[in-house]
């Protein structure tokens, strides 16, 4: 007779995943936040929806992942930042639309559950949660050996935030003479690391622990960079400023991103060299020999957040960033567009 199988004999351990519930429900618990009436380890997260202040109040939801910058982490094996990376990439997202985000779900797929590494990514997402003020209030764990090699594993996260209709961020409002106002980013975010691997690995035979003298530090310092997250930012700009326009800029860069809020009337007018580009931008650029204009629809070339404000405004959105402790910099303006000529304009 055959040996009776069990799922750990397939490669699926049950009581290491019922252990790992346990350690989650502990780091759950650090991401408080008003309306949260459930805890993890159920069929699903509960929240109250409280909408004081609000007459038409609109729920707002994104998607997403992190792409392979995971892969950097595995190389690494340094896991504590990419759950802040996933927890932006959907934040930023909904913030960007005037969304004050109230709750986050992850879901995490591991070729071998190892419970350890498993705890410190998601204290990673619940590092993003605090940075968004967000509450962690549910997502999966699953272990699929063959379908990932041992130190593989995949994250995708869901946010949900509100925002009262009447002050929702939709870029209707942006004009001719409008400023274009950009908030630096933290380096590469979550973006073009196909890009960033073929030329630092395969081009140049880097490895990610040798120190690159253009950046100042190791290449895998420089490339497991976190994401910055833009939403507390954002709700104190608009609470009693004019913004017009939001726009996150993530795969794609500022071609792709900021003609998504832009009405057809307008041009966006970007002047290069008006802003700070931070040293590894340099470097990918002049080591992959890659064009400007390629450098802007695949990277965000050290802008991450595009705002767009009344001339009028300018100094009080610069004030305020500034005393937020970001840096963000006048990168151009609107002007009519004419015929059917692109909505950007790179001078």
């Amino acid at each position: 007779m055959a040996q009776p199988l069990t799922y750990a004999d397939a490669g699926v351990d049950i009581d290491r995943a019922n252990e790992l519930v346990q350690r989650l429900k502990r780091i759950a618990n650090e991401t408080p936040r008003s309306g949260v009436v459930s805890e993890i380890g159920g069929f699903s997260g509960l929240f109250s929806l409280n909408v004081e202040n609000s007459e038409q109040p609109v729920l707002v939801a994104s998607t997403d992942g992190v792409g392979t910058k995971l892969r950097i982490a595995s190389m690494m094996n340094k896991h504590d930042t990419v759950g802040i990376d996933l927890v932006a990439m959907c934040v930023n997202d909904i913030a960007v639309q005037g969304a004050s985000p109230l709750f986050f779900l992850d879901y995490l797929s591991m070729g071998k559950l190892i419970p350890e590494t498993a705890e410190t990514i998601v204290r990673g997402i619940a590092e993003g949660c605090k940075q968004a003020n967000c509450a962690l209030i549910g997502g999966e764990t699953a272990e699929m050996p063959g379908f990932y090699a041992e130190n593989e594993y995949d994250l995708a996260g869901f946010v949900v935030g509100i925002v009262d209709n009447s002050r929702i961020v939709d870029g209707s409002e942006i004009g001719v003479g409008h400023k274009l106002i950009g908030v630096a980013s933290s380096g590469l975010h979550s973006n073009g690391y196909s890009l960033v691997r073929k030329i630092c690995f395969e081009r140049l035979g880097l490895k990610l622990e040798d120190r690159v003298d253009l950046l100042g530090k190791t290449l895998g310092e420089v490339l497991i960079e976190p994401t910055k997250i833009y939403s507390d930012l954002i709700q104190k700009l608009i609470r009693d400023l004019p913004i017009h326009g939001l726009s996150h800029i993530t795969g794609g860069g500022i071609i792709e991103n900021l003609p998504r809020i832009l009405p057809s009337s307008c041009c966006a007018r970007i002047e290069e060299g008006s802003w700070e580009i931070p040293p590894i931008f340099h470097f990918l650029r002049e080591s992959g020999n890659i064009s400007n204009l390629e450098m802007l629809r695949t990277f965000n070339n050290g802008i991450g957040l595009i705002i767009v404000v009344p001339e009028s405004a300018v100094d009080d959105v610069l004030e305020r960033v500034a005393a937020i402790g970001e840096r963000a910099y006048i990168i151009g303006d609107i002007v009519q567009r004419k015929g059917s000529e692109d909505q950007i304009i790179v001078l």
